[in-house]
């Protein structure tokens, strides 16, 4: 720029410049509008040139921009990282300080119990006596003899279906049944209570509600076919309400079994034979529903032990027993006795089931791999339920690939991060095909969904695939080395029968035809403004290195014939757009046979075509604008390198690669008249 550009341009720049004080000044000093005209087109041009160098200094920093956003990502999972490590400590801290608590209050209650021992029982029927008489309604209940009071406190029931409180009760659990009494809102002297139901402690089952907080310490009694959920105050009277329920009824039982054997007659009876052919029916149908006998104490305990095998996560065992008790049931007649003993059956199956879902849903921890859901599909698919576990288990490993990949750190070189994607997501279904043939593999009837699963998760794979290689716009031959990793990996499944390489493909089609489009039109933008400054002279490299590397070049990309026009002292009798476009046109080719598909066929093959005819529309229209002689003759030798061999090289690689004639680029060089050049000529060239 001129100096007084320059001098504008710094007064411009100046801290102290006021556009108005500016403007009032050079009126004063204009002698006329041509001044103020000139002085306008001054500024327009320093305009201008300010704009070129942002231009420039975008285009210089547009790599920097992009690893910019890189490492915003990079940042943003390290954070989603860092939230994730510091909740989990806070459950851990949370789950210490609870244990710490629970500690102290056992130890306190200990304490207690040594300090103060049992009540006798006549203490206990008089401390009943006295409480019943606070519950409405509740004055019979002491008419049964031996009847007294084993542990009693308040509780707060709540709605099954939708968990919300429902009342306030007070629980009375004495030695052969359990009264639940109501609050009075409106209390009548020393009446505190009101009936509300009575249990036997042989009705009902109790069951430990899992804590999920808000809602915590509960637990359930089962009364066939309904329910009731309670809430202690804390998880130590909870406690103490589980342990005294389950030894008053094994308390019960064991007394009421004594009471049997008493009972039992010590000699046989001799039984009187009928003579009534009438009485045939009766005596064959009482030996049938004596024929079995549920009298068996495993039977007796069976609905408790399973309550226990579900509470202590024993799920094997609790599957066991129900296999034993279907074996040991397997040829019976279902009789009353048996159908009541299949209703508290189903109901613990209910439960067991849905504990089984539990585990296996994506809520739960992800660690440990597809082995860590074995457990609870196996136990699943003994119940029955194949189906069921098909879907939670796939359901699961969904999650976990998801996970996977969400947490996958975005490192600043491509390929390295889709080497580290592929080896997570193909080695993970692998393991997860694996692990599916092993659980399932008496369920064919399954794989079906497994085949279905794999497409929906290969989707997620070439969404982050995408996102990070084509949607960044990478270079054509980064696109292509990822993609033959993702391939590579692919074929990593063939050895278990899975076969993903058409899913992978049809996946990946529209994003390839969009790279491969749009790299096409940056060579024939770069082709068509070479051609705008062709000047038709012959290459001249300086150097004979020069030479050798261009020439090694050349042989590395197939033309071999190459070394045929070049000639002494380092020049090439060929001129530097043609060149420049016959290594950019295999280059291309290259990659872009790394990255063929079947439906990508003819999208090449119209790319490569309009590629290729930008330089023989370069070539014809010189031919025929050219006056000078030995220009028209250097062009014409350009022109037969172009057709005889470039061209035929790129079909020949072409048709090797991809096994189908490459018919647009035949029919092009067909098209194009062959050029035939006096040998004198082509020497006095050289």
């Amino acid at each position: 720029m001129s100096d007084p550009g320059n001098r504008l341009r710094k007064l411009l720049e100046s801290p102290n410049f006021h556009p108005q004080n500016y403007v009032k000044q050079l009126s004063q000093q204009s002698d006329g509008d041509r001044d103020l005209q000139e002085h306008r087109q001054k500024i327009q041009n320093l305009a201008d040139e300010t704009a070129q160098n942002l231009k420039k200094n975008v285009y210089k920093n547009y790599r920097q921009f992009i690893e910019t956003a890189k490492e915003i990502s990079y940042l943003e999972s390290e954070m989603y990282q860092l939230s994730h490590i510091l909740t989990e400590q806070k459950s851990i801290m949370e789950s210490i300080t609870q244990a710490l608590l629970s500690t102290d209050k056992d130890e306190t209650s200990k304490e207690m119990q040594a300090a103060f021992p049992k009540e006798s029982e006549e203490l206990k029927q008089r401390s009943l006596t006295s409480l019943l008489e606070k519950v409405e309604g509740g004055k019979t209940i002491m008419d049964t003899p031996g009847r007294h009071l084993v542990y009693n406190g308040d509780l707060v029931e709540f709605d099954v279906d939708n968990m919300s409180p429902v009342q306030k009760v007070h629980a009375f659990l004495m030695n052969d049944c359990l009264l639940i009494a109501t609050w009075l809102a409106n209390r009548r002297g020393a009446v505190k209570y009101k009936y509300n139901a009575l249990y036997d402690l042989e009705s009902f089952a109790v069951v430990n509600v899992k804590d999920n907080p808000p809602m915590k310490d509960m637990f359930k009694i089962l009364m066939f076919p309904d329910s009731r959920i309670f809430q202690a105050e804390n998880s130590k009277i909870k406690k103490e309400w589980l342990e005294i329920l389950d030894e008053t009824k094994k308390n019960k039982a064991s007394k009421e079994r004594g009471k049997k054997e008493e009972e039992m007659p010590t000699s046989p009876v001799r039984a009187e034979v009928s003579t009534n052919p009438f009485d045939q029916d009766d005596d064959e149908q009482g030996e049938v529903e004596e024929s079995v006998d549920l009298g068996l104490e495993w039977i007796q305990e069976l609905p408790e032990d399973l309550d226990v095998c579900i509470a202590q996560r024993d799920f094997e065992g609790a599957v066991d027993l129900l296999d034993k008790l279907n074996e040991y049931l397997k040829e019976e007649p279902l009789t009353p006795k048996v159908k009541e003993l299949r209703a508290k059956v189903d109901e613990r199956v209910r439960q067991l089931t849905d504990v089984l879902v539990f585990e296996l849903s994506p809520d739960r921890s992800l660690r440990g791999g597809p082995q860590a859901t074995r457990r609870a599909v196996s136990q699943l698919i003994r119940l029955g339920q194949s189906t069921k576990a098909c879907e939670l288990f796939l359901k699961n490993r969904a999650a976990a690939v998801h996970t996977a990949i969400r947490q996958l750190r975005i490192e600043g070189a491509t390929l390295l991060y889709i080497h580290k994607l592929c080896n997570i997501f193909f080695t993970g279904l692998l393991e997860t095909a694996k692990e599916f043939q092993m659980d399932f593999a008496g369920n064919t009837g399954c794989y079906s969904a497994f085949v279905v699963w794999s497409r929906s998760a290969m989707t997620m794979f070439v969404d982050a695939f995408s996102k990070q290689v084509f949607e960044s716009k990478e270079s054509l031959s980064t696109a292509s080395e990822c993609v033959k990793v993702a391939k590579q990996h692919c074929l990593q499944l063939t050895e278990i029968g899975l076969d993903l390489t058409f899913t992978l493909e049809s996946l990946l089609v529209k994003d390839v035809k969009a790279a491969l489009l749009s790299y096409k039109d940056v060579i024939v933008e770069a082709s068509k403004h070479r051609n705008s400054e062709e000047m038709w002279r012959r290459m001249n490299l300086m150097t004979p290195e020069a030479l050798g590397k261009l020439k090694e070049e050349m042989r590395a990309s197939g033309m071999s014939t190459f070394d045929a026009y070049t000639g002494a002292d380092c020049w090439v009798n060929l001129s530097y757009t043609l060149v420049a476009f016959t290594k950019q046109l295999l280059s291309f080719l290259e990659e872009a046979l790394k990255l063929y598909f079947p439906e990508l066929h003819t999208v090449l093959l119209e790319s490569l075509r309009e590629i290729v005819l930008v330089a023989v529309q370069h070539v014809d229209y010189s031919l025929r604008c050219e006056q000078d002689a030995d220009k028209k003759a250097f062009v014409l030798l350009n022109a037969a390198f172009l057709h005889d061999c470039v061209l035929p090289e790129v079909e020949r690689r072409f048709e090797e690669a991809v096994g189908k004639p490459a018919k647009q680029l035949r029919d092009l060089r067909k098209s194009t008249r062959p050029v035939r050049i006096n040998p004198e000529s082509t020497t006095s060239l050289v």
